[in-house]
């Protein structure tokens, strides 16, 4: 045998007192890790290189409240963020490490979740009714705890944890434990958040949560959760929401790729894969990523308002991510390639107190008892591995040998059925974002400048790369900071989507109204999107209501000026005009400016719901054209902008 014995180095490491993290995220292998922890303020502090100069290899435990450096709000509590600086790689063979691991069970007391059923059914109501319902966003994760006290040496707890996740908890991105002082770290993250190697970066955004019925899943009851509405349109969002982050960090955008399933010991989720490509350095990348909307919500600021709202307590490392840095060698762009999983699916022990987060992804069509089992469910695999709850074990076949070692299961993903359900989404997305994407600024609109202004929905990124590849030179400015000067300066303004009741006479409200109105009495060319299409209209005089029902992750087929296009809508609000009305004729201004203006009107045929609005140097439109709900959304924003221009 090569290499150290894994008994001795892991009875070494029990023993011990220096911090040390495993890793398993191969199949074949453990990584051990061991070095000094350094605790440090910013992602940009991360430690990866000494003094002089030499690259170093870094594992951080990065928490939630790492958001604040975006300028997002959160319950402060003090987590730190947690550096391991690596001086000591070595690999194992898993089957090995399990062998040499401890395994008898730790006793718990006191086990339960800290906020009741009937309370977090509660909670769901209100943030369907409060937010959601008052466009506050498309979908929020809020979480409860689990919890429990724990009368067990911590290193060993960790130890016989990891073990027994590595046995009964499969499909596991990572299977780790982190051990620091004070604080330890044990899961099994079903999600890679962000990686980037070789200049390319991926996303793996999970959404849509199969809780498997006793005995096991079958392709019939799989069929039945694929077939389903909610969870269809819960993945869509959280793929729309990190297009939006993918956009920030890559030049190509990112291109979709999926979607598939994956399959875990109590649940199967659907997920698609994101890739682009990036030079930005690997801290950069975490920082316009923080947090997946997974374990947070969308539009992503105001899904940490919310979360600030309808959660008491600090979320500690919770929808964090553990992100391992590694050295690659390269002389030229980043040094480091970064792989972060997800810190969900994990148990923490701090000062004898056991704790496991989860949450559920809260939309328009939730039902509270379901997200309440949901989060059973989430809880149930990490808590049924490591001995807090029985465990699951699939029923055998009536007639099968008791004796008989137990067949491999064919996946489910291999089910010719269950694969055509799968392939069958993809009919409903944009074709825009599932090609190869390079834009070369040769589009028809080559030349002309565009300036987009961001509401605080960062589907502006998505917009502006859409933008560029129409041939626009195109920049986002911030509602808040945005001047007359770049406004009179561009040669297109889109005013951007954003969350919130756009009656309202909030700072940003009254800014982007600012936006609206300067462009539109000069005659300035612009593009209003959402939340901007509801101030057009009110502008317009055209009345503003909530709708009936949320219209937050649905696809439509819609009348756009004489031609049908398939669309993304993410609106709480509505302008209304009577059914048959097509035409405006009013006064709009700003200040002395002041300007009459004739604006055709597309709207619903029955309902009298504003689709899209356009004018003299004008047009808008309610559903997101950028999003990957819109088949046909390249082609309307092009007819759109082509108006304007």
């Amino acid at each position: 045998m090569t290499g150290p014995d894994p008994s001795s180095l892991l009875r070494d490491l029990a023993a011990g007192s220096a911090p040390f993290a495993l890793i398993a995220r191969d199949g074949a292998s453990v990584e051990v890790l061991t070095g000094d922890v350094v605790d440090v303020d910013l992602l940009a502090d991360i430690p990866l290189t000494d003094a002089a100069g030499t690259a170093r290899e870094v594992l951080a435990l990065v928490p939630y409240r790492q958001v604040r450096e975006r300028g997002f709000v959160c319950h402060d509590d003090g987590a730190p963020l947690r550096c391991l600086v690596i001086d000591e790689r070595v690999a194992l063979d898993r089957a090995e490490v399990v062998a040499s691991l401890p395994s008898s069970p730790v006793p718990l007391a006191e086990a339960g979740f800290d906020i009741a059923d009937e309370e977090y059914a509660d909670i769901v109501r209100r943030v369907i009714a409060e937010e959601i319902g008052r466009g506050e966003g498309a979908n929020f994760v809020i979480r409860r705890d689990f919890v429990a006290g724990v009368d067990v040496d911590p290193r060993i707890a960790a130890l016989t944890w990891f073990r027994a996740l590595l046995e009964h908890e499969k499909g596991a991105y990572w299977t780790f434990a982190v051990v620091t002082d004070g604080h330890i770290a044990v899961g099994a993250s079903p999600e890679a958040h962000v990686s980037a190697q070789d200049g390319v970066v991926t996303m793996n955004p999970i959404s849509g949560t199969f809780r498997h019925p006793a005995g096991g899943a079958t392709a019939e009851t799989l069929a039945e959760f694929l077939r389903s509405t909610k969870e269809t349109e819960e993945l869509f969002m959280v793929v729309d929401e990190e297009l939006k982050m993918m956009s920030a960090v890559c030049s190509d955008g990112g291109r979709i790729t999926g979607p598939h399933l994956k399959e875990m010991s109590r649940l199967t989720h659907t997920e698609y894969m994101l890739r682009g490509r990036s030079d930005l350095d690997p801290r950069d990348i975490l920082r316009e990523t923080m947090f997946a909307p997974t374990v947070t919500g969308s539009p992503m600021q105001n899904a940490c308002t919310v979360i600030a709202r309808h959660e008491t307590t600090p979320r500690g490392y919770y929808s964090g991510v553990a992100a391992l840095f590694t050295p690659n060698g390269r002389t030229e762009g980043p040094t480091h390639d970064l792989d972060a999983p997800i810190l969900i699916r994990t148990a923490y022990l701090v000062e004898g107190r056991l704790r496991v987060p989860v949450g559920a992804t809260l939309v328009r069509h939730s039902d509270p008892y379901g997200e309440v089992g949901e989060t059973h469910g989430k809880a149930a695999g990490v808590l049924g591995a490591i001995g807090a709850i029985p465990r699951d074990v699939p029923k055998a076949a009536p007639d099968a040998d008791p004796d008989a070692p137990a067949a491999p299961r064919r996946p489910l993903a291999e089910d010719p059925a269950i694969a055509e359900l799968l392939a069958s989404r993809n009919d409903r997305l944009a074709p825009f974002w599932m090609n190869p994407q390079d834009p070369d600024g040769s589009g028809p609109f080559a030349g002309r400048t565009a300036l987009v202004v961001d509401a605080e929905d960062r589907f502006t990124t998505m917009l502006a790369h859409q933008l560029r590849h129409l041939g626009l030179d195109t920049r986002i400015e911030h509602w808040s900071t945005v001047t007359d000067a770049e406004l009179d300066a561009a040669d297109l303004v889109v005013s951007g989507p954003g969350p919130g009741d756009p009656r309202d006479d909030t700072p940003r409200m009254e800014a982007m109204r600012h936006v609206v109105r300067r462009r539109t009495a000069r005659r300035d060319p612009l593009l209003a999107v959402c939340l901007s299409h509801q101030i057009l209209a009110d502008s317009l005089g055209i009345e503003l209501t909530p709708l009936a029902r949320p219209h937050q992750g649905l696809q439509k087929s819609v009348d756009v000026f004489g031609e049908d296009a398939s669309i993304g809508f993410y609106n709480t609000f509505t302008a209304r005009v009577a059914p048959g009305d097509t035409q405006r004729g009013l006064t709009i201004g700003d200040g002395a400016l002041v300007t009459e203006i004739v604006t055709d009107v597309a709207a619903d045929a029955e309902t009298g719901d504003v689709y899209a609005l356009r004018g003299p140097g004008y047009a808008s439109v309610q559903g997101h054209l950028e999003s990957i709900l819109s088949r046909d959304g390249m082609r309307t924003l092009e007819r759109l902008i082509a108006h304007v221009l």
